[in-house]
């Protein structure tokens, strides 16, 4: 069966483009990514606001411009093959591997990635599990707001009300360790995604919350889980996150020059 065809079987929620795969690594093959992260110089490491992340192993630095060639170490090109082999979403291999670490209380505010990439990402969880929520952009918002506002002046078109009132509703997904989420087009352009700064997150409603937990809870009220405690209640869900989390966001940089500057 293609790769393609074999991923239809993980898509998860409304979208036809949100795919989660469980299990996609061995514990030993996470075990190596670990170290192979944290055995680089504290020198490679660049520190934000509310997280750590490397930018030395990228494949390349991005520019406005495009890529500027630089090959991936040989761990991280295994993983990449790994993911652009069996997933067959990326029309050629992955070039950009962004490495961040969030600790129990940090996330990443809402956002989408930039123009520079192909509408393609994966994104390989280590260590912990984490709740990650999609909102629709801002845009669909107010475009549905015009709709419902509309009177005789200033009319919006038929074409266009049809755009707005696309079925755009905000999700959530449960990223367990060792677990790569997918997501390309509608998932891509028109929803934000982002994980909140909290130790203490709700995944309700997680769009793959079976996929997610049946291999690591069976009718347990409770259960330490890759650095989380996970409690079940009858309407409440919610994750603990007590160890560090690490994530592989692998993307594509189509634009690719061997020498973006003249001297």
């Amino acid at each position: 069966m293609e790769a393609k065809e074999t991923l239809k079987n993980f898509k998860v929620g409304s979208l036809p483009t949100v795919m989660y795969i469980p299990d996609f690594i061995t514990e030993t093959e996470q075990t190596m990514l670990l170290s192979n992260v944290y055995g680089a110089s504290m020198s490679k490491w660049k520190s934000l606001k509310n997280r750590r992340l490397q930018n030395w192993v990228p494949g390349g630095v991005v520019h406005e411009k495009g890529l500027l060639p630089q090959d991936l170490p040989p761990w991280l090109t295994k993983i990449t093959e790994k993911i652009y082999e069996e997933s067959g979403m990326f029309p050629s291999a992955i070039n950009h591997v962004l490495i961040n670490e969030y600790l129990p209380n940090q996330g990443i505010m809402p956002h989408q990635d930039g123009p520079a990439y192909f509408p393609v990402v994966a994104i390989l969880s280590l260590g912990s599990s984490v709740v990650m929520d999609f909102t629709p952009h801002s845009r669909l918002s107010l475009c549905t707001n015009d709709v419902k506002d509309d009177n005789s002046n200033g009319a919006t078109s038929d074409i266009e009300k049809d755009e707005c009132l696309d079925d755009h509703h905000p999700f959530s997904v449960l990223l367990m360790p060792r677990s790569l989420l997918i997501f390309k087009d509608e998932a891509y352009s028109d929803y934000l995604h982002g994980i909140k700064d909290s130790e203490v997150q709700q995944y309700t409603g997680a769009v793959n919350e079976f996929e997610a937990l049946k291999h690591s809870i069976e009718d347990q009220p409770q259960l330490a889980e890759g650095g989380v405690e996970i409690i079940r209640t009858q309407d409440l869900r919610t994750i603990h996150r007590t160890t560090t989390r690490i994530s592989l966001t692998c993307r594509l940089v189509l634009k690719v020059h061997k020498k973006l500057f003249k001297f």
